[in-house]
């Protein structure tokens, strides 16, 4: 249910408090709680995540499978309806197409007195992805993210969504196949930053995490800049 706020009454202040209070910092509860996430994660690696996918998610893991399949990537596709994954493939060349256009280009020029000017780009050689799980599936989000870093150069793009009992959805997995995305692990929340910020003994470090997720997983994000 949206709720209504009718401006027109004399709670305006109250009103804009309450929105500036909810721009503020995080909880320093929230902090502690990802900072604790973090450092047991970079200790332990896979262990940690395991324990942490089980606490959170419900799901029973190891290290033999926290990495998706090829098998399962591909029985995705039975699983999608073929109107969706066309969807997928049309959406995935609109925004292609987009970020081509964008995408800027080294060049070198030599003066006459023998000065050299210039401009080099090279992608980051790998690139994590967060996709949100939840109650919702967003493959919005695969191809936002993904496509752009593909465009870019990136050699290696990591992706990381919490598992659900039943499985990761399966329009994610399509969308993830189309766009490019290198690896897949089913780890969320901010052990799967973690992860991706300092490495496991099966998820690889990244040079650079992208996506949405909820105030855990920005908070992460913002603790493991830097790194």
């Amino acid at each position: 249910m949206i709720k209504i706020i009718d401006m027109r009454t004399n709670k305006q202040d109250e009103i804009f408090q309450r929105l500036l209070d909810r721009s503020g910092m995080e909880d320093g509860s929230i902090m502690r709680t990802v900072g604790e996430i973090i450092d047991n994660v970079r200790r332990k690696g896979d262990k940690a995540l395991i324990d942490y996918v089980a606490q959170f998610d419900g799901v029973e893991l190891s290290a033999e499978n926290i990495k998706v399949s090829e098998k399962e990537i591909e029985e995705s596709y039975g699983r999608v309806d073929g109107k969706l994954v066309n969807v997928i493939k049309k959406a995935k060349q609109n925004i292609q197409d987009f970020h081509q256009k964008q995408k800027e280009n080294s060049w070198i020029s030599a003066e006459k007195d023998g000065v050299i000017l210039g401009q080099l780009y090279r992608p980051l050689e790998t690139v994590g992805v967060y996709v949100p799980g939840g109650t919702a599936a967003y493959p919005s989000s695969v191809l936002m993210n993904v496509v752009p870093a593909k465009v870019a150069g990136v050699e290696k793009v990591v992706m990381v969504t919490p598992p659900k009992k039943d499985g990761i959805n399966p329009a994610v997995l399509v969308a993830a196949r189309e766009a490019g995305v290198d690896e897949i692990y089913r780890v969320g929340g901010a052990q799967a930053v973690a992860a991706l910020a300092f490495g496991t003994e099966s998820i690889p470090r990244v040079d650079k995490i992208v996506g949405p997720g909820n105030i855990y997983v920005a908070t992460a994000k913002r603790m493991v800049y830097g790194y």
